[in-house]
């Protein structure tokens, strides 16, 4: 039901029952009412260009017509059993044949549980402690996920810093931490930890920063010398980059893989992918007592979002999706380049086509101590420029999409060149 209440009210409603007025996640000042195709309005009726999409889902858009059929078919015949159910198994299925590292999956509601299930499993299947992952890296909210995400105290590797309060000590002493794209660190690291090291878990793409050429063939070489599980967070670009992930763009197999965002078609559903052997310990009957890896969720494998990322994934498989979707992200960083080399802003494009943003600085960005070289002040005005041109993104990242129309592209061109000329002043 649509209101007319403000969105300084909805705002201020917020702030009476809301921890910092908002749900954790974007600028809570954003109050969105609705969504269709590549735009999105919020409470007092501004109109966007939506590069948020969702943080990722929404990688067709809003409202995608076959998708809604999907789900209003389904709604018909039940919301949720807490049971086996045909579309669940189907999509299983689906996975299965697109993602190179999966010969079965588990369903789980977000791509966070995902991450602490697949560091679990490992564990489970190595008999080992110890996870290392690295510096700037996000895989959720567990303890370990929140060790060295985002520190400002810039500590020795591979000591791990903990990113929340509530955490034991005791996580922190079985997380060990390392620069991403220094193979030869990691190289050091695993060897002298080897027998202690369940897994690795990486983001194949680090938030933006890409794998320096080698870098995860390092790992994969690495890990099975030792026989350490290799786990990509594929939760952001899963069904991303390729049909089959970054694993397929990249060209390295992981033992295990996370799924998310894009496979519930927006709606809550994610998974853990990989190797029989290694997902047998889902199963009592195989594991046994003691390697039973014990996981239940209220809505895994949830009908709804199962046919909703059904129907997300049969689209994307049309040909042409993905050159779209890359077109559109060459076009978008060519923007940025052009328009901040034209006042001789000094920068970096840092990311893939499929996501991707600008770093403000005139040195290479390889890892997340890089990150610190960003000009905080200029991405700040670029993004409040780029908002007050109807573009809705989040401060650190753009994502491309299907969505998107040459008016859209075109505005976004325009709105880019205003904030050039502003970041110039």
């Amino acid at each position: 039901m649509k209101t007319s209440i403000s969105q300084g009210d909805w705002k201020a409603r917020a702030a009476a029952v809301l921890p910092a007025a908002g749900f954790g996640n974007f600028d809570p000042g954003v109050v969105i009412r609705s969504g269709k195709g590549s735009r999105v309005w919020d409470e007092d009726g501004n109109e966007f260009i939506d590069y948020l999409i969702g943080s990722g889902p929404m990688i067709l858009g809003h409202g995608h017509p076959e998708v809604l059929e999907a789900v209003h078919e389904q709604l018909a015949d039940g919301m949720t059993f807490f049971a086996n159910n045909a579309r669940g198994i189907e999509l299983a299925e689906v996975l299965v044949e697109a993602v190179p590292c999966a010969d079965q999956v588990r369903y789980v509601s977000t791509g966070g549980e995902a991450d602490m299930y697949a560091m679990r499993l490992a564990r489970a299947f190595t008999g080992r402690d110890k996870i290392l992952k690295f510096e700037g890296g996000y895989h959720g909210m567990s303890g370990e996920a929140l060790m060295s995400l985002s520190p400002s105290k810039l500590i020795n590797f591979p000591q791990a810093v903990p990113d929340s309060a509530g955490i034991p000590e005791s996580v922190r002493d079985n997380m060990l931490i390392a620069p991403f794209n220094d193979a030869e660190f990691v190289s050091s690291l695993i060897e002298e930890h080897a027998d202690e090291i369940a897994c690795v878990i990486v983001e194949p793409l680090q938030r933006l920063i890409p794998p320096a050429p080698g870098f995860l063939q390092a790992l994969r070489d690495l890990t099975s010398k030792h026989g350490i599980v290799l786990i990509f967070d594929e939760v952001v670009t899963g069904f991303r980059f390729a049909y089959g992930g970054a694993q397929e763009y990249y060209g390295v197999t992981p033992d295990l893989c996370t799924l998310g965002k894009i496979i519930g078609g927006g709606f809550p559903l994610a998974a853990i992918a990989g190797k029989k052997e290694i997902m047998d310990h889902f199963d009592k009957s195989i594991a046994g007592a003691d390697g039973f890896t014990f996981q239940i969720g209220t809505l895994s494998g949830n009908p709804v979002a199962s046919v909703a990322g059904l129907k997300t994934l049969e689209i994307l498989r049309r040909p042409g999706a993905y050159e779209t979707i890359r077109k559109n992200g060459e076009r978008l960083m060519a923007a940025y380049q052009t328009h901040l080399n034209s006042v001789g802003i000094a920068h970096q494009i840092v990311g893939e086509p499929f996501l991707f943003d600008v770093v403000f600085t005139d040195q290479p960005v390889n890892n997340y101590r890089d990150m610190f070289r960003n000009d905080a002040d200029k991405a700040k005005i670029l993004n409040r420029s780029l908002r007050a041109g109807g573009i809705l993104k989040p401060d650190s990242k753009l994502y491309a999409h299907l969505a998107l129309t040459e008016a859209d592209l075109a505005q976004t061109e325009s709105a880019l060149e205003a904030g050039a000329r502003e970041l110039a002043r």
